[in-house]
């Protein structure tokens, strides 16, 4: 009688022989024994041979076969293993029958009970079957041992994102294959610098998923990206890799002209697609909900980070961002702390740049919040200094004009600010915008001026919008080639630098109305 290895223990079977049955998913050669990786459906089991150092054991067993293997068990770096006493590759119609057993255990894991959402929303119950849809592939790739890399923007909400979905999916990853090392071996999260999946980013998590599959014998992964993903600029990326195999989730609340991606992926997120403002859900609200969903046991995702990101990525939603912050006082985040945390966050994320990082980004999200606090407290005043010390130089350098009702600010951020300094382009172009308004000035249009980009941010009452500039630069000065986007009164634009004048001038007409 075969075991499923979800049932396997150290403390039932330490040392004793167990039969299994299931699907080689993995052979791995070491220096000494060979590994075969073995999926039953209820959980993942690595049986070890050894022939000699070096020696493919047991050659006719190869990924894919179904197999019936007699092993003893052994704990081996914080894992399970099995050493193989016995082992018989399994043919036709009994192959056939305990793979189609396995298949149909598999999706019925990965189904589940969908969670009530952490607050009342219209616009989340809109969205409520892609939430399911989402978590059940997610978790069919971790039940299928295929690698999950997360894709986030380099902020506050992206970081948000990303952490909210790793500490709903690393427990299911270490309660498949036992722990040990599977939470390196089947995870990966990095942060993007652009706000959308740029093909060098594909590339690379191509490049590296491809070796990984020649040199492990792993899947090509589910990539999982967040805060990014729902523009036509991202497109590419993803076609580029599900070229190579890999599939995508999408999550995203930023504003798209047309739906290009959900017929590309496996789940698409978006307020946008129910016929929503993205402005009213930032992704890290939105991924806090979808971790849930993902792992509804797990109490390692903290309430408190949807009003953290909510804040941070200024979400215009009182009703949604008041039931968030009381969730987070509930646990001892006031809004001035959760305002500090995101400053905390959003400097850490300029220091980090492209690093996983993934313990530290641990402390900075509270585990332990002893630590967190600590760092709050060392580094806010820091960081607060630095913000009026931008302030001050960004106020000495800015230019305003009136053109119309409104006033443009330019802020020629290489001729005011070093490279690499804090706050980035995008931070001190916020802080200036909200400094006019706050000296009672509302019709506002605010520009960070880079010599191949600009970024954007505008008050309601300007009636700017970010797309419709895009496309009136698109189709009046086409050799400008500008690209980009965000939301409608904040985001960035890229542009070829010799045309960084014809750029300016376009947004000075487009203000003004004239054509």
């Amino acid at each position: 009688m075969e075991n499923s290895i979800n049932s396997i223990s150290l403390k039932k079977s330490d040392g004793k022989a167990v039969s299994i049955m299931g699907v080689v998913d993995r052979v791995m050669q070491t220096s000494g024994p060979t590994l075969f990786s073995v999926g039953d459906g209820t959980g993942t089991l690595v049986l070890k041979g050894f022939e000699g150092p070096g020696v493919r054991a047991y050659p006719m067993i190869n990924e894919g076969d179904v197999i019936r293997a007699s092993a003893r068990i052994k704990e081996f770096q914080g894992s399970l293993e099995g050493e193989i006493n016995k082992i018989q590759k399994l043919q036709g119609d009994e192959a056939k029958r305990v793979k189609s057993s396995i298949e149909s255990i598999e999706r019925k894991s990965a189904e589940i009970t969908p969670p009530q959402f952490l607050i009342k929303s219209g616009i989340l119950d809109k969205l409520r079957d892609s939430f399911i849809k989402a978590a059940v592939e997610i978790r069919y790739a971790i039940i299928k041992s295929r690698p999950i890399i997360v894709r986030h923007h380099n902020d506050c909400d992206g970081y948000s994102a990303g952490y909210s979905l790793e500490r709903a999916i690393l427990p299911l990853i270490i309660k498949q294959h036992g722990g040990g090392k599977a939470p390196w071996e089947f995870y990966t999260r990095a942060p993007c610098a652009a706000p959308f999946y740029e093909i060098e980013d594909s590339i690379k998590d191509a490049a590296h998923s491809l070796a990984d599959a020649a040199k492990f014998s792993n899947k090509m992964p589910l990539v999982v990206i967040v805060d990014n993903g729902s523009g036509a600029e991202d497109l590419m990326g993803i076609k580029q890799g599900k070229i190579h195999g890999m599939d995508f989730i999408v999550v995203d609340h930023h504003y798209f002209e047309k739906d290009l991606i959900s017929p590309e992926v496996l789940a698409h997120i978006n307020p946008f697609l129910v016929g929503e403002d993205g402005r009213t859900f930032s992704a890290g609200m939105l991924c806090s909900e979808l971790a849930r969903f993902i792992n509804p046991e797990s109490s390692a995702v903290s309430e408190y980070i949807p009003a953290l990101a909510g804040f941070a990525d200024r979400i215009n939603n009182p009703d949604a961002m008041n039931a968030y912050l009381k969730l987070a006082e509930k646990k001892g985040y006031s809004k001035e702390l959760l305002y500090d945390l995101a400053a905390l966050i959003d400097f850490i994320s300029t220091k980090l740049r492209f690093m996983e990082a993934r313990e530290y980004i641990e402390v900075t999200f509270g585990d332990p919040v002893e630590k967190q606090k600590a760092l709050v407290n060392l580094i806010v005043p820091h960081i607060r200094m630095l913000e009026k010390r931008g302030i001050t130089i960004a106020q000495s350098a800015v230019k305003r004009e009136k053109i119309g009702a409104t006033v443009l600010q330019v802020l020629s951020i290489e001729d005011s600010f070093s490279r690499g300094a804090y706050p980035k382009p995008g931070k001190v172009v916020g802080l200036i915008h909200d400094n006019l308004q706050e000296k009672g000035e509302k019709n506002v249009v605010t520009i960070g001026l880079l010599s191949d980009a600009i970024t954007i941010r505008a008050t309601e009452e300007s009636k700017f919008s970010v797309h419709d500039f895009l496309a009136y630069l698109q189709n009046n000065v086409p050799e400008t080639f500008a690209e980009g986007g965000g939301h409608h009164q904040a985001g960035a634009l890229k542009f070829v630098p010799l045309e960084q004048k014809k750029v300016m001038d376009a947004l000075r007409l487009f203000l003004s109305g004239k054509k």
